[in-house]
């Protein structure tokens, strides 16, 4: 049984992305498997990685918003500043 303080709103938004880039990286793997030219595997291999980056974003920005802004309570405005900084760099990584 999953632990509820782990489920947020964005989680089946998550699912969803990672099961489209699931499916689209099979494809890249018949494509592969059927000769396709290297060019057309790399784009699609490049597609599959932005969409897993993203769900990876996704998930860290909703986990700062839900689990780290709640711990700092209500008076914490100086740290939240900080937090928005944090999730604006991350797209960095």
């Amino acid at each position: 049984m999953p632990d509820p303080s782990h489920l947020h709103l964005s989680h089946p938004e998550v699912v969803q992305r990672l099961k489209r880039a699931e499916g689209h990286l099979r494809s890249i793997v018949a494509m592969i498997e059927a000769g396709r030219p290297c060019l057309d595997l790399a784009q699609q291999l490049h597609a599959v990685e932005k969409a897993v980056g993203n769900a990876k974003r996704l998930l860290i920005h909703d986990h700062i918003d839900h689990c780290l802004e709640d711990a700092l309570g209500a008076d914490a405005r100086a740290a939240r500043r900080s937090l928005e900084e944090f999730k604006d760099i991350t797209k960095y990584l």
